[in-house]
Parts: C-alpha cells; structure tokens; sequence
C-alpha cells in the first residue's frame, strides 16, 4: 500500500468498482470495462490496477476461472454507507445529524411527509426497546 493511502477510505474509481460488484455480483475485469458508468470508460489495465488496490485492502477477493480472475465484494455497501455518512455528518456537519437534516429542510431537499415519516421510524423505534 502507498503511503499517505487511507485503508479505510475508497477513491473516486475504487467506489465506482465497488458499486458494480455490489450491483451485479461477480465480475470479470473486462466486465467491469464494459459496465462502467460513465464515458470515457478507463482501460483494461486501470480496471485491473485498481480492483487489485481494492483487493490489498480486503474489500474484493477472486475466484480463479482458467486463466482468468472473477472479482468479487467481500466488504458489504452498508459499512461503506455508514462510515461516509458518519464523515460527511463530522466533517460539514458540526457532527450533528440535526444540522445535517436541517440543511436538507433548508434547500427543500426533504419534504414535511419524508421527515414525518421519519419520526414515526423513530417513535417505532423508541417503543420496540
């Protein structure tokens, strides 16, 4: 791993990767080539580059079919959601999931039915304890 490398952060290309293989499962590197979401898509040898980085750091493993790697997410979306919400809330936030709402009311980013309905997962919540 390079130094100055966060472990547990993904870079721009290695999300991309990521959300392919939680999508789809199991990929070929050609496949993800051809899966890219966006033009133009990087060579076969970035793909490969990259999904190897994302393998040194335990978030893909493969399978070997004849000569060739299937790639797979070992890492489930919903520990890299849940840390990059826990950041963004820390880093622009104040670390407060209220101001985080808040802002949303503010830029009309959540209407009066969405955060009524998040309080009644909350009162839900409370009473099943």
């Amino acid at each position: 791993m390079k130094a100055g490398r966060k472990k547990n952060t993904l870079t721009d290309k290695e999300q991309v990767l990521m959300q392919l293989l939680w999508e789809n499962g199991p990929m070929f590197v050609r496949e993800m080539v051809s899966a890219y979401p966006s033009d133009p898509r990087p060579h076969f040898n970035t793909v490969a580059t990259t999904i190897r980085i994302l393998e040194d750091k335990g978030y893909v493993s493969h399978e070997t079919i004849g000569a060739s790697h299937r790639f797979f997410a070992t890492a489930e979306m919903k520990d890299f959601r849940d840390r990059s919400l826990a950041g963004i809330i820390r880093d622009y936030f104040d670390n407060s999931y209220k101001n985080a709402v808040s802002s949303l009311v503010e830029d009309d980013k959540i209407s009066l039915a969405e955060l009524k309905e998040i309080i009644q997962l909350i009162e839900l919540k409370n009473n099943t304890k």
